[in-house]
């Protein structure tokens, strides 16, 4: 069973039915709902958390396992910009 510390559970690879990375920490911050159109709502409070703002452009990240999406994940775009800037960046420079 996963550790528990204040409604946060560490994620251990072993146990977890997607795989967190090792000593992540993942929490349910919210249950949202999903209207006919497909739509969802952040809460504000997520939103003021996680400094999301009106016109901000967030990445869905989704992992799969035996063929099925079982997790997803949202992140700033910017985040993501950057994460594949210092991946390839290195690999770009090479080249020229």
């Amino acid at each position: 069973m996963p550790e528990r510390n204040n409604d946060t559970e560490r994620c251990s690879p072993k146990e977890a039915s997607c795989r967190c990375p090792p000593g992540s920490v993942c929490s349910v911050e919210a249950v949202l709902s999903v209207d006919e159109r497909g739509q969802m709502v952040l809460p504000k409070d997520v939103r003021k958390k996680a400094g999301i703002r009106p016109g901000d452009r967030l990445a869905l990240i989704t992992w799969e396992k035996d063929g099925e999406v079982c997790c997803l994940a949202l992140m700033k775009a910017e985040g993501l910009d950057d994460m594949v800037k210092r991946v390839l960046g290195p690999l770009m420079d090479e080249t020229e």
